[in-house]
């Protein structure tokens, strides 16, 4: 599942639209819309949102060989 998908889904849970969101985060005009539309978001952005979502972003790298978290 792509990040575009899991923060429509937390949208839809939370009853909040994309504009909504884009306004709490103070984006301007459409930046919302294409960045869920390309599935692009840096890793402080994907934090920014979580914390308008009212949630944690865990971005982590997992060893499939020892299941060592970095």
């Amino acid at each position: 599942m792509g990040m575009a998908l899991k923060i429509r889904t937390i949208l839809l849970e939370r009853h909040m639209s994309i504009k909504e969101l884009s306004e709490k985060l103070g984006y301007h005009g459409a930046n919302l819309y294409n960045k869920l539309n390309r599935d692009n978001f840096s890793e402080r952005e994907l934090r920014d949102i979580a914390d308008a979502l009212n949630c944690d972003f865990d971005g982590i790298f997992t060893y499939r060989d020892t299941g060592k978290k970095v």
